[in-house]
């Protein structure tokens, strides 16, 4: 039995890699599986993620383009059919700024294809992002069409945008590591992507996971303390429970047993209008302590990146 304390990342080298490495990384935290990342594995990772229908792994990244039209028709067809996932706000008369994860776009395209701004931004992402795109890609016209102009923004360009466009267009992953009490509150807050480590494929009697199962640190308990005494006690028959039932059992079925308290890793991954909802329910007193355990020190890393979006979020001790 092993106890950490709850702890986050925020994912600045992932923001700095491919749209393919970040997918890869992301996705594999469900299976606990990055020792299987190489310079080779992310194109038929995602490949085979695609391919069986996982689409939550393809929300994990997101493009921003600016899309410059010469009618203002094309844009009427085109609100027509906007996913809710998508941001999309208006530069000007006739310009877009949208911002949506591979998986929008894929569904976009694939529910929408005849409409002509569909057709330009299908054609431009399959020519620049063909890894995501290249089982679809067939279907759809070469870019450009006339009358339709689509650029990509770099991330750098998005952090310059002004404040009223960056909240809708910047987005961010952060994990976390923390107990299954906290995740099951995270998780309802709709406008996010999530990925967790999942009990159902982890096995925990196996080496690189030290043969134990973790547990975090409960902030309620005094270490040391007759409570936390007892909790200790009740986690290690707890993983010697699981850990027997795993020598007749899968782990989906041995993981019935195992409580709130264990380890769990999560990404979260949304933009920074979300990110200040969240903080404006989570860093509150009346908020779940181990909760705020993680999202007060959170909400104090992103004001100093963001003065301007966490700037009037206040945390009460």
């Amino acid at each position: 039995m092993k106890v950490i304390p709850a702890s986050f990342e925020i994912q600045d080298d992932l923001d700095r890699s491919s749209l393919a490495v970040r997918i890869e990384a992301c996705g594999r935290i469900c299976y606990k599986s990055e020792d299987k990342i190489t310079e080779e594995s992310a194109g038929p990772f995602i490949r085979r993620i695609l391919q069986h229908g996982h689409n939550s792994v393809a929300e994990m990244a997101v493009i921003t383009l600016k899309i410059t039209i010469d009618s203002e028709t094309l844009a009427a067809q085109f609100y027509q059919c906007i996913p809710r996932f998508v941001r999309v706000d208006r530069l000007g008369r006739k310009e877009l700024l949208m911002t949506a994860s591979v998986r929008a776009y894929r569904e976009l395209y694939k529910e929408h294809g005849s409409i002509k701004m569909v057709k330009a931004i299908g054609g431009f992402l399959a020519e620049h992002h063909p890894l995501f795109f290249e089982d679809i890609a067939a279907k759809r016209p070469r870019f450009p069409l006339s009358g339709i102009v689509i650029e990509k923004l770099s991330l750098a360009e998005v952090d310059d945008l002004p404040v009223d466009l960056l909240i809708n267009h910047r987005y961010l992953g952060v994990k976390f590591i923390t107990n299954r009490a906290v995740t099951h509150e995270i998780v309802r807050h709709r406008p996010c992507a999530f990925l967790q480590e999942s009990q159902r494929y982890c096995r925990y009697s196996e080496d690189k996971f030290d043969n134990q199962v973790t547990f975090i640190k409960p902030m309620f308990f005094e270490e040391g303390s007759p409570e936390y005494e007892m909790w200790q006690r009740a986690m290690e028959e707890t993983e010697k429970i699981y850990l027997e039932l795993l020598k007749t059992s899968s782990p989906q079925a041995a993981r019935t047993v195992l409580p709130n308290s264990c380890k769990t890793e999560i990404i979260v991954y949304c933009n920074l209008l979300e990110w200040a909802h969240i903080f404006r329910l989570r860093t509150t007193p009346q908020a779940e302590p181990s909760m705020r355990e993680v999202m007060v020190p959170l909400l104090k890393e992103l004001d100093k990146r963001y003065p301007s979006v966490f700037d009037g979020i206040t945390v009460t001790v």
